[in-house]
């Protein structure tokens, strides 16, 4: 069998103990193609690439399984944006 969502979500959680974490097979079942999001204070003061090569390393071991790799969105929480306020009735 292929790698598992919950494969890549341990690979991530243990690296980078995020405050967010989407994984999204996107392959059907099939475990070949992911699309993630990561929110993590790992990622401080790190350019994208240097990001992205984070979570790249993090699963590495997997990749030799996974045919495609999405990586939306690999933060620190500093990044995020504000959350919105509510509508004032």
């Amino acid at each position: 069998m292929g790698v598992t969502k919950a494969d890549v979500e341990a690979a991530l959680t243990s690296t980078f103990n995020p405050s967010h974490l989407e994984v999204i097979d996107t392959s059907g079942g099939c475990g070949a193609s992911f699309e993630v999001e990561v929110v993590s204070e790992k990622f401080e003061g790190k350019r994208l690439l240097e990001r992205h090569r984070m979570v790249n390393s993090a699963l590495a071991e997997l990749m030799q399984s996974i045919h495609a790799l999405s990586i939306k969105k690999a933060l620190a929480p500093s990044q995020l944006p504000p959350p919105a306020e509510p509508a004032a009735a």
